[in-house]
Order: structure tokens, then C-alpha cells, then sequence
């Protein structure tokens, strides 16, 4: 089946070769014509050309014999050629698109002039050919061309790009060809215009200071001839830069970073659209635009002083070209900051540093690619100017805690909290605690400026979570300023999700407060004032869900104060009138946590206080906790349970089981009911704290529990509670009440 398709396909081939050649012919009888005649020869007479007439024009150096006396008259049909040419530049064998090229060369090379403009976009579209034979071609057209074109300075800014381009070409053969021709069109232009250049070539032959290391610089003729061509080069880059194909977008990149590298410091006057150019690169999607892209961002950050670039970069930042892409300026300037030389960029610090700590900046937006860019410019800064980086190391931190606090993406967080420790790094300190603690005054401080306009949405609030938690001990030596934060943080008009997103921080804060809050023990000694004026107020009934949900996260803060070691038992002592009433009232709330909590919080609050409870007070305790074991859940039945055996180890001699035997009645009655319990669990743990308490009036236990024994399902309970009853002393029992 395949027999039939192989001989039509080499005789198509073939034909089109033989029309290739014919070409050829007719090119070179066009050079070698001994008349007039000779060079008119029309165009249909191709197809009447024999192979063996093709082959002999194929013989270049009997061509060129002939050609000398009569090259005036070829361009009288060099435009005729230029068509055909065209139309079979596209062939696809690559030896085919070769030799079009190659007579291409020749065609405009030896025509008027007019025909460059029509051949020149499909010449360039060869750069792009998977064929290296292909671009090797281009390559080595553009530069003859560039060499011997007879108007070829008119053609500079349109020849310039086709031989630069393939600089960056991926084949070593072609860039190193590329490169040798670049130098010899350079040291050509260089010795035509010698004495226009003549000062440079005496003065400037030194590279400049701060050069790129290990990168040759361009001759001074490649130098000029693309800093005098620049102005017209940029523009058709950022045109370029528009294209919906990727290759020629990463090719438009790969030129511009070449064009930086020659132009130099002269590249300045261009830097309003190079910049604009580098905006539109680095917000394309690819890769490898985008690296090419802070390549030439890089060098132009080497050549253009600082104080130049950053009037119009820094304002970008603040204003960015596109609300939708606002991270650009921001990637731009992180790379012109990583090559920009570090004696040059230190005067400018302190500019840079303000405005990438600014509000607009750096809390405007959050989305991972700006805040990744953001730190990219901190890092460059840190790594630039290292130890210099001391005189606005409180705005840098700034930024670090901004990018962590509002990024959603670890690998981001993690950069800014290694950024950190780099910033800790070049200052020569121990650990991020030294660095909080130089710059802690001025971050509280920063943040109680706006504190009173802070929302649920607020940025500061989640400043403030990563400034107390990486501070560790240190945030203990600012408690006076921290606590006046807080209190107005936390009232209780101030916006309910803020509140509890607070609540949470100083909950896990307080869990562990020798080594956070009252590392120093300055807390402790505001512990009761930050009770009362602030955490109580929080737990005032108030209705609707949202208000629910405030009350539960302020008791897992006051649990954690209790439980925490950061408020004295004196202190507590000094404020259970206050405490106790919003605590029984929190025994009744719908929610199971809030219930939870104060179970958990009075048990704490009785060990805490031991035996220094009032009877009276003691009393109003017990009801609530015995109203939980009737609970839905098993969590706060055991713990309103763990919490009566507290109460009963916080009896004393003042309270008196005669006079207070109607209570004692009362709760040995509730938790009898309750051994009866389905759970085996549950009436083991009712069991140990009937046990507890049956030292405080055990003849009126007894009673209680021969009265009972018959109703429960089960007398094993009770037999076992008789027996210790009846095995205990007789003179720890006290006497019946009449």
C-alpha cells in the first residue's frame, strides 16, 4: 500500500528542487548576462530550464567569473525573484527552505533595495524554525547583510534584531556564529565612523565599575550601533511582547536583555517603556518569559542609577499599571534591587524600605503572588546591602510579619520566616527574640495607631498573632503596652469576630505564660485588672448566636488564666465575688463548649482558692454543677462531676454539715440518682466522689443510700458505698439532724 506513494512523493521533491535550481539559474545567468538581453530573461522560462542547465548554475565560482561587469542589471528583475522566493519559503524539507534563504541573501543582497521590507517578517519567522540548518541560514544572511548591504545603514534598526536574536539561539553553533559576525559588523561600523567616535575609542575603554562578572562586554562599535538604534528598537520589542505565540514572546524577552547589555547606562533615556515592557513580561504565565524577563530586569538594574529608576519604579508600587496585576512592579523591582551595586543602592535605602513597609503597599493586597514578591524585594535589600540593611531593619520586619500574617500559602510564610532570620543575620544577632526585642516598642506602637479602627478584616489583628507568638519571652518585657492594646481591642462593642480571633490568641498565650506573657512576671501583677475590665465584661449575657460564640472563646481564655499560673491564688480570692456569678450563669449556655469551659474553669477556680470559700458561696455552687450531670454530653457530665469532687475537697471546719445538711441532703440525693447511670463509666466516677464527700456527714449519706439502694437496678453501687460507710470510724460521723 506503500509502494505506489514513495516514487510521486521524490518526483514531487524533485520537482520542486529543479524549480529551486532554476531560480538559481536564473539569478546567476541574470549576474553572468554578456547583454542586456541576457538579463531579461522572463520568468516562465523556468519551466524550460533542463537539470543539467541547473546543475551548472549551481557552480557559483564560474558564476561570479561572469557576474562583476554586469551586477547592474540584476535589479532590474530582483524583485520579480522576491515572490516565489517567499512562497516557498515555507517548504517543508529543511534543505529546500535552506537554499531560499541563501538565494534570498543573494536577491537583496544584489537588488535595489525595495525588497528587504517584503522579505524581512518571513526571514524572521525562520528564527523560530526547528530546523538548526534553518536558523544557521538566517543567522548567516542577516549578517552578510549587516556587512555588505550596500544601504545598509537605513536597514540598522530592522537588521539589528534578526542577527542579535540568535544570540540567544539554542544551538551553540548558531549563537557562536551570531556572535562572531556581531563582532565583525561592530569592529566594520567602527572603523567607518572612526573619527565621529574617536574620544570614546581613547577614553571609555575600560568597562564601567560594577560590570556584570563573567560576562563579556560588546565592542564599542556593537555598543553604538544599538545605543543609536535603541529608541526604535524598544517599541517594536513591546509590540512584540502583545503576541499571542509564546516563542516570540520568550524571543522579544532574550533580545531585550541583549540590548541592555550593549546599551549600557544609556539605556536610561528608554527606561518609561523598558519599564513597561518588563510590567506586560512579568505578568505573562510562562516561565521562561518571565526569567528572561528579570534577567533584563536585572541588568538594567546594574546600569541605571538608582536614583534614577526608583522615581518612576517606586511610584509604580504605589500605583501599579494594573489593578489586576498589581505584583509586577513589585518582581521588576526585586530584580533591578538584586543588580543593583551595593555602594550605589545604600544611600536609597531607607526610601525603599518606607515604601514597601507602607499600608497601601504592603497590606493592600493579598494575594500569594504579591506577597511573594514582596518579600522577594526584602530579600534582595537584605542580601544586596547586608549589614547596612541595620538602619531600616524595623521596616523590613515590618513587611516580614505582613507577608506571614496575610499569606495563606506555607511555602510563603515560611520564605518571610526565614527572611527573618536572615534580617538577624546580617545584624550579627543571636535569634529573632534579640530582634523583637530591639524593635518590639515600635511594633506595639505601630499597631495601637489604627487599633481603634480594627475589624474582623483588619490585617493588624493577624500582625498582632505573629508578632506576641514568634516573640516568645520577649513580648513578657512589653506587657504594659500590650495589655492597653487589648483592653481596647476587646470591649465588648468592638466587632465579634475580632474578639474571639483574640480571645483564641491570649488562650493559647496563657497556657503557657512563664515562657509568653509573664515571662517576667509583669503580667501577674496586671492579671486581675485584665480580668475585670476586660475579660468579665465579655462574658455579660447577651443574645443571638454571634454573642454565644464571643462568650465561649472568652471562657477558654479565662480557663487558661486560671489554669496558666499567670493570676495568684490571692488574686483570685480577692475577685470571686466578681468571677463567680458570670461563671454559673456560662453553666447554662446552649453551647457544649461554653458549658465545658465553666465546668472546667470552677474546678480550676476551687483549686485554686482551696479551702477559702465562704459556705454561702460554696453553696450557690453545687446547684448549677448538678443541673450539668443531667447533660447531653458525656464531656460535661465529667467534668461538672470532676468539679463537685473539687467542692467537696474545698470544705472546711467553717462549714458545718448540721446547718448545711438540707444541701448536703440535696447533693448526695442528685449524684445517688446518677450511679444508677446506664454508663458503667459514669458511676464509677460518681462512685469515687460520693466517696469524697462521704466524710463530710456520713450518717446522713448512709441514710440516703440504704434509702436508694432498693430503687437502683443494680445494689452493687450502693453495697460497695455501705460498706465504706460502715468500715470507717465512728467519730468522723456526725450526728443525724433532728
Amino acid at each position: 500500500m506503500f509502494s505506489g506513494k514513495a516514487p510521486r512523493r521524490r518526483t514531487e521533491i524533485g520537482e520542486m528542487q529543479f524549480f529551486l535550481d532554476g531560480m538559481l539559474l536564473l539569478l546567476l545567468l541574470c549576474l553572468s548576462a554578456t547583454s542586456s538581453r541576457a538579463a531579461s530573461v522572463p520568468m516562465t522560462s523556468l519551466c524550460h530550464l533542463d537539470r543539467s542547465g541547473a546543475r551548472e548554475a549551481r557552480s557559483s565560482a564560474r558564476a561570479r567569473a561572469h557576474a562583476g561587469p554586469f551586477l547592474d542589471h540584476f535589479h532590474m528583475q530582483a524583485e520579480c525573484l522576491v515572490k516565489p522566493l517567499m512562497q516557498t519559503i515555507t517548504h517543508n524539507r529543511s534543505r529546500v527552505r535552506v537554499s531560499v534563504i541563501e538565494a534570498t541573501g543573494a536577491v537583496v543582497q544584489h537588488g535595489s533595495g525595495k525588497e528587504l521590507d517584503t522579505v524581512l517578517c518571513p526571514l524572521t519567522q525562520k528564527l523560530f524554525d526547528d530546523s538548526p540548518q534553518v536558523r544557521k541560514a538566517v543567522t548567516a544572511v542577516a549578517g552578510d547583510w549587516l556587512l555588505h548591504l550596500r544601504d545598509r545603514y537605513s536597514y540598522f534598526p530592522k537588521l539589528i534584531p534578526l542577527l542579535l536574536s540568535s544570540l540567544s539561539d539554542e544551538s551553540p553553533e548558531i549563537s557562536l556564529l551570531a556572535a562572531s559576525l556581531w563582532k565583525q559588523v561592530g569592529a566594520q561600523w567602527e572603523k567607518e565612523n572612526e573619527e565621529n567616535i574617536k574620544d570614546k575609542m581613547d577614553f571609555l575603554f575600560t568597562p564601567p565599575p560594577f560590570y556584570p562578572p563573567g560576562v563579556e562586554r560588546p565592542g564599542l562599535g556593537c555598543r553604538e550601533l544599538v545605543v543609536r538604534n535603541l529608541c526604535m528598537l524598544v517599541p517594536a520589542i513591546t509590540n512584540d511582547m502583545s503576541d499571542w505565540l509564546l516563542p516570540t514572546k520568550v524571543k522579544s524577552c532574550q533580545l531585550l536583555r541583549v540590548l541592555l547589555l550593549h546599551s549600557e547606562d544609556h539605556s536610561t533615556y528608554q527606561l518609561q517603556p523598558i519599564l513597561a515592557v518588563l510590567y506586560r513580561a512579568c505578568a505573562d504565565t510562562d516561565r521562561d518569559v518571565v526569567s528572561n524577563c528579570l534577567a533584563a530586569a536585572k541588568l538594567l538594574g546594574t546600569f541605571v542609577p538608582p536614583d534614577v529608576f526608583l522615581k518612576l519604579l517606586l511610584d509604580h508600587v504605589k500605583s501599579p499599571y494594573s489593578p489586576s496585576q498589581p505584583w509586577t512592579p513589585l518582581m521588576v523591582l526585586a530584580a533591578m534591587l538584586g543588580g543593583c551595586p551595593r555602594p550605589l543602592l545604600q544611600p536609597h535605602l531607607e526610601e525603599i524600605a518606607n515604601t514597601l513597609a507602607e499600608p497601601e503597599v504592603c497590606q493592600e493586597y493579598q494575594q500569594v503572588v504579591y506577597l511573594g514578591q514582596l518579600f522577594a524585594c526584602v530579600e534582595a535589600l537584605l542580601r544586596q546591602c547586608e549589614s547596612d540593611c541595620r538602619s531600616v531593619s524595623l521596616q523590613l520586619l515590618q513587611v516580614l510579619v505582613t507577608v506571614q500574617s496575610l499569606s495563606t500559602e506555607p511555602d510563603v510564610s515560611q520564605k518571610a520566616l526565614e527572611g527573618v532570620q536572615l534580617l538577624c543575620q546580617v545584624q550579627g544577632l543571636a535569634s529573632e527574640m534579640e530582634l523583637y526585642r530591639r524593635h518590639m516598642g515600635e511594633l506595639l506602637g505601630w499597631l495601637s495607631a489604627s487599633v481603634n479602627a480594627w475589624t474582623s478584616y483588619s490585617p493588624q489583628r493577624l500582625q498582632l498573632h505573629i508578632i506576641v507568638t514568634q516573640s516568645g519571652p520577649v513580648i513578657g518585657e512589653f506587657v504594659s503596652q500590650l495589655l492597653p492594646l487589648l483592653h481596647c481591642c476587646l470591649q465588648p462593642d468592638r466587632d465579634p469576630e475580632m474578639r474571639m480571633s483574640i480571645f483564641s490568641l491570649l488562650a493559647k498565650l496563657l497556657l503557657d505564660a512563664s515562657n509568653t506573657l509573664d515571662s517576667q512576671g509583669c503580667f501577674r501583677q496586671e492579671s486581675g485588672k485584665f480580668l475585670c475590665n476586660t475579660l468579665l465584661p465579655n462574658l455579660v449575657w447577651q443574645a443571638g448566636r454571634v454573642n454565644a460564640a464571643v462568650r465561649t472563646s472568652a471562657l477558654s481564655c479565662l480557663l487558661a488564666l486560671l489554669h496558666g499560673g499567670a493570676i495568684t491564688p490571692a488574686e483570685v480570692m480577692g475577685l470571686k465575688e466578681r468571677l463567680l456569678p458570670p461563671l454559673l450563669s456560662s453553666l447554662g449556655e446552649d453551647s457544649r463548649m461554653s458549658k465545658l469551659f465553666a465546668c472546667r474553669s470552677l474546678f480550676t477556680l476551687l483549686k485554686l482558692t482551696g479551702t477559702g470559700l465562704h459556705p454561702e458561696a460554696l453553696n450557690k455552687i453545687y446547684p448549677e454543677l448538678l443541673k450539668r450531670l443531667d447533660d447531653s454530653s458525656e464531656e460535661v457530665r465529667g467534668a461538672a462531676l470532676q468539679a463537685i469532687g473539687m467542692w467537696f475537697s474545698s470544705l472546711t471546719d467553717d462549714y458545718d454539715p448540721d446547718i448545711c445538711a438540707p444541701h448536703l441532703k440535696l447533693l448526695f440525693q442528685q449524684l445517688l440518682l446518677h450511679l444508677d447511670d446506664p454508663e458503667s463509666s459514669m458511676q464509677d466516677r460518681v462512685l469515687e466522689v460520693l466517696k469524697k464527700g462521704s466524710s463530710v456527714h456520713p450518717t446522713l449519706l448512709q441514710g440516703e443510700v440504704e434509702a436508694a439502694r432498693n430503687k437502683h437496678r443494680s445494689p452493687r453501687y450502693c453495697d460497695q458505698l455501705l460498706h465504706l460507710l460502715n468500715s470507717a470510724p465512728t467519730t468522723t460521723r456526725a450526728e443525724p439532724p433532728q
